[in-house]
């Protein structure tokens, strides 16, 4: 009867000795897989989060000054619309009113009369 403890006891040992084996193996993995990943990131000349953010805060503001110039120039192109829509009509009008009045006639209200 001794002799099978002693026996499980030796199999409980060199399972224990295996079970921490293994746990060193497992640290030392991920150790080495944690130091590649690093080096991969570093070769790949990735950006930091801080880095990111602040860009991203950046093309966000550029976002909206985009908008509100877009926002001006619709406003002014409305604008020189109107304006000009205002003008053609101011030309219509002078035109029709001088279409009547031959050329070598002087003008109403004694503008241009010689003195």
């Amino acid at each position: 009867m001794q002799t099978e403890n002693r026996l499980l006891d030796d199999l409980a040992r060199m399972a224990s000795g295996a079970i921490n084996t293994l746990g060193g193996v497992r640290a030392e993995i991920e150790a080495r897989v944690k130091e590649r990943v690093e080096r991969l990131a570093n070769e790949m000349d990735l950006v930091t989060r801080e880095e990111f953010d602040a860009v991203q805060a950046m093309a966000a503001q550029a976002r909206l000054e985009q908008e509100r110039l877009e926002a001006k120039v619709i406003a002014l192109e409305t604008r020189l619309a109107a304006f000009e829509s205002g003008a053609t009509t101011s030309s219509a009008v002078l035109a029709s009113a001088g279409a009547g009045r031959p050329s070598g006639d002087i003008p109403p209200s004694g503008a241009g009369a010689a003195v």
